[in-house]
């Protein structure tokens, strides 16, 4: 058993809110008494870091005289009360609900301790005038025969009596507080004095659901398990007499039932069925739910979970339910989900849209290289209480505040190291495993045993089943270390400013020193960014590379005398190599003389030329043959590069 279901139980029963009264303190909470104000127990979830898992444990005020009575390993002295009213128990897969029901409910219900009511349940009688017509009732204190004792002031009474018509023979029955026990009840057969009606008159089907009942175990898990064998044998049943009254239990199941609320039941439950949706007391509406969260009437997961949405349209959306019952079909509707597979989005419909909203901060703070600084700025302000968006470095210019508080956030992922965590972890703690019971606070057989399996949710929470038990894996806020990540907003915030000279500064807060050198990296590299974007860009065209090398060559032409053109020409008409169609005639015999290791500085001279534009022309010409550059340029030196030798003496054709 898990707190959450002690929870549920007082919000449904008597309509009590948990209370987290401590912001210091999340893991405890109060159930308090809406007549008194008073506290009826005190909830408290701890983390035990030595086993791994969370400590659930809670005080009662019950009184101590309940530890004589209910007599169990998990329950005990109180662990944070005083006095001698409180009772502490432990949570765990030992302790039994329906005891620890009793206590609440007798924490709430001090007041009942004098004067008490016995019900006998006659075994025959005429009902046409109603379901309780034939009870016996004693309103005042139960005169025990003789070698029966009583306390006068209420607090216990003890007696033996003999039931004529059967059923019970020399049982002694006690009284404690207003709880009645009875010891030595015998069964008669299919006991069907339990539901007020002679066996004749009992419809066979009912008669033969109730042959099912297997006694023994008063556990919760055999309540579910007879239930859903009940239910299934009754699956297809249909009744038509219908009943009208009030009736209040909790997990109710049939055989809490007399034989008018069983068959008004059916009967509601056929009509249910085929559309028509009319008011029925709360605890058989909740039976129905029950019904479908087992299966029973459904042919498949798909079949139950669209009659449950059939029901909040036709019954909650109707204005006949109550929130509580929506909020209870909602966690049960996403808790099956999960169970059998759903599709993602069906079960994310149903869950706390605002955790959610929660995870996938987290998972944009954990990634932050695979996000925009608008992400980051924004996941960063929600999980800080919106510290960011109030700074005049946010206000002032939202597209530069948001890559600047981003900067900090992504640089700080990197180079930070905090007792050998990263920036993350150290604010929001690693993901944990917790205990997750789904449909505890509901009446659920799982029918078969299911193989290990996990359901993500997000890459912040999923449930895994393994070892024959369910857990969540999430990151929870009791665990956020929300003074780092607010420091680490503070100090960037009070360095931005004076960066930007916005709004007014911020005073240094003593214990964030160690975030300053990381701020201030990141303004130093905003300078330099803005430094280099502040460098005049010099851009060359390389496509008028070719009209200025015509235009040079027509006016070295120009300014050649005759001598010096039959130089020039001269080594060229001795060159033999094969022509190259994107490369001139000296260009090419410049090429072969730098393949041949000759020098070509003269050569350059005399004809006007720079080195740099040469091996620049002739890279540009060869780069459709090559791919590459082919001739580098180092001080007016031109070299070839050796791994393409090969492919040029082939282009070139020559020797």
């Amino acid at each position: 058993m898990e707190l959450s279901e002690l929870a549920a139980y007082a919000q449904d029963k008597y309509h009590i809110r948990e209370e987290h009264k401590w912001a210091e303190f999340p893991g405890f909470s109060v159930l308090t008494d809406p007549k008194t104000g008073k506290w009826a127990a005190l909830l408290m979830r701890q983390w035990d870091y030595e086993t791994g898992t969370e400590l659930q444990r809670c005080d009662i005020k019950c009184g101590k005289e309940c530890l004589a009575e209910f007599q169990a390993p998990y329950l005990s002295g109180a662990f944070r009360m005083k006095g001698q009213k409180w009772v502490g128990v432990t949570f765990d897969e030992r302790t039994d609900p329906e005891v620890v029901y009793k206590l609440f409910d007798t924490a709430l219900r001090p007041q009942e301790k004098h004067g008490h009511m016995i019900v006998l349940e006659s075994l025959r009688g005429n009902y046409s005038k109603g379901p309780n017509v034939n009870q016996k009732v004693y309103g005042d204190t139960a005169i025990p025969p003789k070698k029966a004792s009583t306390n006068r002031g209420g607090e216990s009474v003890q007696g033996r009596f003999t039931s004529q018509g059967g059923g019970f023979v020399q049982s002694r029955f006690t009284s404690r507080g207003g709880e009645i026990e009875i010891e030595g009840y015998t069964p008669p057969r299919v006991q069907t004095q339990r539901i007020g009606w002679p066996e004749k008159e009992i419809p066979r089907r009912i008669l033969e659901m109730m042959q099912l009942y297997e006694y023994g175990s008063s556990s919760f898990e055999m309540k579910c398990r007879n239930f859903y064998k009940q239910g299934k044998f009754m699956e297809d049943y249909e009744d038509d007499a219908p009943w009208n009254g009030e009736f209040s239990r909790y997990f109710t199941t049939y055989h809490d039932l007399n034989l008018h609320l069983l068959r008004g039941y059916f009967a509601w439950r056929t009509h249910v069925r085929k559309g028509d949706y009319r008011r029925i007391t709360t605890s058989l509406a909740y039976m129905y739910l029950y019904e479908l969260l087992n299966g029973i009437g459904s042919q498949s997961p798909q079949e139950s979970f669209a009659r449950m949405k059939e029901f909040e349209a036709g019954y909650l959306d109707s204005g006949i339910g109550d929130a509580a019952m929506r909020e209870n079909l909602h966690k049960w509707m996403k808790e099956f989900a999960i169970l059998h597979g759903a599709p993602k989005e069906t079960v994310v419909s149903f869950m706390d849209q605002a955790l959610l909203a929660r995870d996938h901060d987290l998972e944009i703070l954990r990634t932050p290289q695979d996000h925009t600084d608008e992400e980051i700025c924004s996941a960063l302000n929600s999980l800080t209480g919106g510290k960011i968006e109030k700074s005049p470095v946010f206000t002032k210019d939202l597209i530069r505040g948001a890559h600047l508080f981003a900067a900090v956030w992504r640089y700080m992922s990197v180079h930070c190291r905090e007792q050998n965590r990263d920036l993350f972890t150290a604010c929001f703690g690693k993901r944990k495993s917790y205990p997750w019971r789904p449909l505890a606070n509901a009446v659920y057989y799982e029918q078969e045993k299911r193989s290990d399996t996990e359901y993500v949710i997000n890459a912040c929470r999923r449930y895994v089943y393994s070892d024959g038990a369910w857990k969540e894996e999430r990151y929870d806020e009791l665990f956020f270390d929300k003074y780092r990540a607010h420091a680490v907003v503070h100090e960037a915030d009070r360095q931005l400013r004076r960066y930007l000279k916005v709004g007014h500064y911020l005073r240094e807060k003593q214990g964030e020193e160690w975030i300053r050198p990381f701020v201030e990296a990141v303004i130093r590299q905003d300078q330099e960014e803005i430094a280099e974007a502040a460098r005049p860009k010099i851009t060359i065209n390389l496509s008028g590379l070719d009209k200025i090398r015509r235009d040079a060559m027509i006016t070295r032409d120009s300014l050649l005398t005759e001598e010096e053109t039959r130089e020039t020409a001269a080594p060229l008409a001795a060159f033999t190599a094969a022509p190259i169609s994107t490369l001139d005639a000296l260009h090419t015999q410049i090429l072969v003389s730098v393949m041949r290791g000759e020098p070509v500085d003269a050569l350059i001279r005399s004809n006007h030329l720079i080195a740099s534009v040469v091996a620049d022309t002739i890279n540009e010409a060869m780069y459709d043959e090559i791919g590459d550059s082919v001739v580098e340029c180092d001080s007016d030196d031109l070299t070839l590069v050796e791994d393409y030798r090969e492919d040029l003496e082939f282009i070139l054709g020559g020797n």
